[in-house]
């Protein structure tokens, strides 16, 4: 399902010549069409992917991965400014489900859950400390708060997120927060992810989608841009294009490497003059 169907900047306003103004990608940004349910942005850090994902997610008003609005983001300020001159053309109607991810959230969503459990654990364990000498109905009513936000946590993600690998965590946090038919923007997924575990989600990403998800991905992994169908668009060279699977720098790089590493390997030993 196709929810965002194509993204307009605005154009005969002056440009500040501030980021995220300056990127030569969102300078010369027009407008973009969505075709498929799954589109990558795809090319070189600094090219703009991410910042243009970051001001789409703004201009959407997604919430991130932990429910907090992005608008509350302060880390994002500076992309506000731009978001306000993009134009969202919906294929039915706005699209509130979903959310905004990237990968330093998936991180400090799971520190941030680890401490909020573990602050919640040492409160029941005053709680008894305190209430040891009352009846056992005082002490499952000063209990119960913690005892419901604890059960809902194990209900969500088992054991924890910090008890899994970062693996798993993704999935156990990414499966918790998908609701069918909603809008995706996730920067560097794999960030957390094996190429085994990549592929894994690769998997997940169909399911989704036949759920009627769409998702917008800025990625470096080759893995992932071969999700089947999908749309390819590259910011290299200072505009954005769509390229096919097997233009991508990312894929010919890596499949240079994996073919012959010691010829690239030469070349970067001899570049640092290191070369025997």
């Amino acid at each position: 399902m196709i929810h965002l169907a194509d993204i307009t900047g605005r154009q005969g306003e002056p440009e500040p010549d501030v980021f995220p103004f300056t990127v030569p990608t969102l300078r010369t940004f027009v407008r973009l069409e969505l075709t498929t349910p799954v589109t990558f942005f795809v090319g070189e850090n600094g090219s703009g992917k991410s910042t243009l994902l970051e001001a789409i997610a703004c201009a959407v008003g997604s919430i991130t991965v932990g429910s907090a609005s992005v608008r509350a983001d302060p880390s994002l300020d500076a992309v506000r400014a731009y978001a306000d001159r993009l134009k969202l053309g919906w294929r039915l109607k706005r699209c509130t489900k979903g959310f905004f991810m990237r990968a330093e959230d998936f991180f400090g969503y799971v520190r941030a859950m680890e401490q909020t459990r573990d602050e919640m654990l040492r409160d029941v364990a005053e709680i008894d400390r305190d209430y040891a000498h009352r009846s056992k109905a005082a002490q499952a009513l000063a209990r119960m708060s913690y005892a419901r936000e604890l059960g809902d946590m194990r209900r969500r993600y088992g054991d924890g997120l910090d008890a899994a690998s970062h693996g798993e965590s993704f999935f156990k946090l990414f499966r918790s927060r998908f609701i069918p038919g909603g809008l995706y923007l996730l920067d560097e997924p794999e960030a957390p992810l094996s190429p085994l575990r990549q592929l894994t989600f690769l998997s997940l990403l169909k399911q989704m989608v036949d759920q009627d998800a769409q998702f917008i991905v800025a990625t470096h992994s080759p893995i992932l841009m071969a999700y089947p169908d999908a749309q390819i668009l590259s910011f290299d060279g200072g505009m954005i294009r769509p390229v096919a699977y097997d233009e991508t720098e990312h894929v010919s790089v890596m499949r240079g490497f994996l073919n012959h590493p010691q010829s690239y390997l030469r070349h970067l030993m001899a570049d640092d003059g290191d070369e025997p």
